[in-house]
């Protein structure tokens, strides 16, 4: 009987502790994407905010601290870490947030909101300018 106990015990143990990983059976949270569909960033005008290519089409903002004057250079690459949820739904999953460059320094920038843009917004911003 004991055994039985400790052997159902250690199992329920070893599945608590398997991150959730998200599936295509899993439903997509509105407005939310995984950070593997996350394809380019640019800097909107002023440096304040950053637009992210996710997917083929969507383009999301994300507003920065003010001040932040965000400049994209040559070497230079956005890095976020994860925590929690695989999605990322708005800015709290952002958190982490910083701008590399090839010899690894690192500038933290504090998102303080995300949202995806309408296709009217995207188009109204100059190509030049997106990512």
């Amino acid at each position: 009987m004991w055994r039985k106990v400790l052997t159902a015990a250690a199992a329920l143990a070893v599945t608590a502790t398997i991150p959730l990983l998200p599936t295509a059976a899993q439903a997509k949270p509105a407005s939310c994407f995984l950070p593997t569909d996350w394809n380019g960033w640019a800097p909107a005008k002023g440096g304040d905010a950053l637009y992210l290519k996710v997917g083929l089409h969507d383009i999301y903002q994300v507003d920065l601290t003010p001040g932040s004057h965000v400049r994209k250079g040559a070497g230079d690459f956005l890095v976020t870490s994860s925590h929690g949820s695989h999605w990322i739904c708005s800015a709290l999953d952002l958190e982490g947030m910083a701008i590399s460059d090839d010899i690894g320094m690192k500038r933290p920038l504090i998102p303080s909101n995300l949202r995806k843009l309408s296709p009217e917004e995207v188009a109204a911003i100059p190509r030049k300018d997106l990512p």
